[in-house]
This record gives C-alpha cells, sequence and structure tokens, in this order.
C-alpha cells in the first residue's frame, strides 16, 4: 500500500515490537500468512478461516501453529508468498520471538499493574497484554469472516462487521479489504469510516510514507 525509507522503516519495525511486546509477531511469517489468506480466502488452504472450525480457539491455535513453523524454518512458505518485498531483521526478530523476551514483557505488565491499579479487577485486562497481536488478528478473522454485510461478491465468507469498525480501526471492513486488498481505504459506503486510513494519509503528507496508486481488485 505504501513506500517507505529504509530509516522509518527500521522505526516501524521496532516500534511493532515495543508496543505487541510479548505477544510480537515476527513480521515476515505474519506477512506470509496474510497473503495466503488472502489468496485461499474460506478455503482448507486458509491459515485462518472461521469456517473450517468449531470456535475461536482452536483457530488460532491453528493459526499459531503455521506461524511458528515459518519462523523456525520448519516449514517454507510457497515462493508465491515471498516474491513482493517483506522487511526483514533478523536479530529484531531473534530477540522478539524469545520467550525470555516475552516473558520479561509480561513480568513489565504485572508491575505496571502492581503499582498503578486501583483494584483486582483491573487485572483481568492482562491476558490481553500478554496475546494483544494473536487476539486483535483471531477478532478480526473470526467476526471479520462471519458476522456482517457484503458490499461486493468475493467469492468466500468475508464481511463488514459493523458500519462504523471503530473498535478494530476499519480492520473490520474484511469484504472490503479483500475485494480492494491493495487500497488503504478499508471504508467504501458513506456510513464506513476507516481511522487508519486517515493515519496513514497524514503519515503520506509528512512524507514519512508515500502511498501507492490504488489497484483495485478487478
Amino acid at each position: 500500500m505504501y513506500t517507505t525509507s529504509k530509516r522509518w522503516e527500521k522505526a516501524f519495525y521496532l516500534m511493532t515490537w515495543f508496543v505487541q511486546g510479548s505477544s510480537f509477531l515476527v513480521p515476515s511469517a505474519y506477512a506470509v500468512l496474510h497473503r495466503m489468506h488472502h489468496t485461499y480466502s474460506d478455503t482448507e488452504k486458509d491459515p485462518h478461516s472461521p469456517h473450517f472450525f468449531k470456535d475461536i480457539w482452536h483457530m488460532m491455535l491453528h493459526t499459531a501453529k503455521i506461524f511458528r513453523s515459518f519462523v523456525t524454518g520448519e516449514n517454507l512458505p510457497d515462493p508465491q508468498f515471498t516474491k513482493e518485498y517483506i522487511p526483514v531483521w533478523r536479530k529484531l526478530d531473534k530477540i522478539g520471538h524469545s520467550s525470555i523476551t516475552r516473558l520479561l514483557f509480561g513480568a513489565f505488565y504485572i508491575s505496571f499493574y502492581i503499582i498503578f491499579a486501583p483494584n483486582f479487577w483491573w487485572y483481568l485486562l492482562l491476558p490481553i497484554h500478554f496475546l494483544m497481536g494473536p487476539i486483535q488478528g483471531a477478532v478480526v478473522n473470526w467476526f471479520g469472516h462471519k458476522l456482517g454485510y457484503s458490499n461486493f461478491n468475493n467469492g468466500d465468507h468475508s464481511k463488514n462487521t459493523t458500519p462504523w469498525g471503530f473498535i478494530m480501526m476499519g480492520e473490520l471492513f474484511q469484504n472490503n479489504h479483500h475485494f480492494a486488498k491493495y487500497d488503504p481505504n478499508f471504508a467504501k459506503k458513506w456510513f464506513e469510516f476507516d481511522l487508519t486510513f486517515l493515519v496513514m494519509k497524514g503519515l503520506h503528507y509528512t512524507r514519512i510514507i508515500r502511498l501507492k496508486p490504488i489497484a483495485v481488485k478487478a
């Protein structure tokens, strides 16, 4: 969807690791999963289609298994999914994917809650902090392919889960995204609003990124 300088690419990579923390997803492996999802959407080869699992937890475990196999090199992705450019930072990937690093982030989250949480009920949010990356992906792919309405016939079960999609900042407009995967604006109707696209436009106007011309799926 966009290009950026090597310096900003490194900065985004570093910030991704820091924000995801204990749930850091190695970008190259995640990119392959996402490309597979578009190519095989809602078929048995789709790494995270909700239509082949009895619940969201089994889908998450299946996706995690494929993801880990790509990270460890146990399973090599089909070359068609690595032809287009994927940013890679091996040293940071090794640190971010390390169990020790994940445990340290977890300890930091718990310490933060011990110091600042006003009561016990706040601690119920800790699992979300521990698994933020996988949970976000699971919510988007489960509900975005099960609940909602469709603007386009994409030959799959992709849906626009809510008219506004505020919580996921536009990510739940899955039907629109599968129709035009290179379009950075996931909103297509007048009542749909993609907050992430506004952020991207801001980064474009400040020349931190450069949005590419939109290539709409035929």
